[in-house]
């Protein structure tokens, strides 16, 4: 990883716009931004955003490349869309969030002891494995996620919620057994694996 970052930064050097534009998704929108500040005023997360949606953008066009790949500012997105809903230029601001999480997360960068970097991981893991997720195994991964310890008294703590749960039929066998899979998982594993090359020879072509 560190590998693709030194020649993805080397390749852009000084213009790292030209770089959110040819990697990260619908980042030409972000030279559109006017700095208003709707987007700040509009996020349910804003409060605990390290830089809100207008000042990463800003830092692109300043070239703080490690600054904004290195932020914890993206992976705070909730995807709730009020952003885009409100910005008077149109600015598809969720998805450039999200393709620069995702950017830097493929380049090496990402905040790893970031709480929801952790949780997208293990969202991916599960999901991937059997082509639906698995709530209960993704609840007990995050359960354990930062140690025993801590796993051990968060399941105490939602016992009773988990109790409710089966009662309810919210819980079964079936799930704690491995849970139900999509019936193609070849035919899914290969298309995620497809887009997983395409995205890796996207990143040599403008590296090389």
């Amino acid at each position: 990883m560190s590998d693709l970052n030194t020649q993805m930064k080397e390749r852009y050097r000084n213009n790292f716009l030209r770089e959110v534009t040819a990697n990260v998704e619908e980042g030409e929108w972000v030279r559109m931004c006017m700095q208003c500040g709707v987007c700040a005023g509009s996020c349910p997360m804003g409060p605990h955003w390290e830089h809100p949606p207008q000042e990463i953008f800003m830092m692109i066009r300043a070239n703080k490349r490690d600054e904004v790949l290195g932020s914890s500012s993206m992976w705070f997105c909730t995807s709730c869309y009020n952003c885009i809903a409100r910005c008077p230029r149109g600015l598809p601001i969720t998805h450039i969030m999200h393709g620069l999480a995702h950017y830097g997360k493929r380049l090496g960068i990402a905040p790893k002891e970031q709480p929801t970097v952790k949780f997208s991981q293990k969202f991916w893991d599960n999901l991937y494995k059997k082509g639906r997720v698995n709530e209960l195994k993704l609840g007990l991964a995050l359960y354990f996620m930062n140690g025993i310890g801590e796993g051990i008294k968060t399941s105490l703590k939602m016992q009773k919620i988990g109790l409710g749960m089966w009662k309810t039929k919210r819980m079964t066998p079936v799930e704690m057994v491995g849970g139900h899979g999509c019936k193609d998982i070849k035919g899914f594993h290969a298309i995620l694996d497809k887009a997983r090359q395409i995205e890796e020879a996207k990143a040599a072509q403008f590296s090389g």
